[in-house]
């Protein structure tokens, strides 16, 4: 049971990593060439999917009662979604 703990816990540091690589690329302009909005939104929503992943799983959220789960997931989605919207309307 602990091994496959470990190993859940490998393979989503490897997701952060390739996550932040993939976000690097972005930030350089690929997949999207000159068009920088689309990028930043990309760039924004891997990086609330990381903090996502790094909350449930390395701050065990995901055990957590269910109230505080919802809470902060909700604020997750929340938060990404203001900055997208700010960020395209040009605030």
């Amino acid at each position: 049971m602990r091994f496959a703990l470990q190993q859940k816990i490998t393979l989503i540091w490897l997701g952060l990593v390739l996550a932040t690589g993939l976000s690097w690329q972005f930030g350089h302009g690929f997949g999207f060439g000159d068009n920088i909005h689309y990028a930043t939104t990309a760039v924004i929503s891997i990086s609330f999917l990381k903090v996502r992943f790094i909350m449930l799983d390395f701050m065990e959220i995901r055990t957590a009662p269910k109230t505080l789960r919802i809470m902060l997931e909700t604020w997750v989605a929340l938060v990404c979604t203001i900055l997208i919207v700010l960020y395209w309307s040009g605030t």
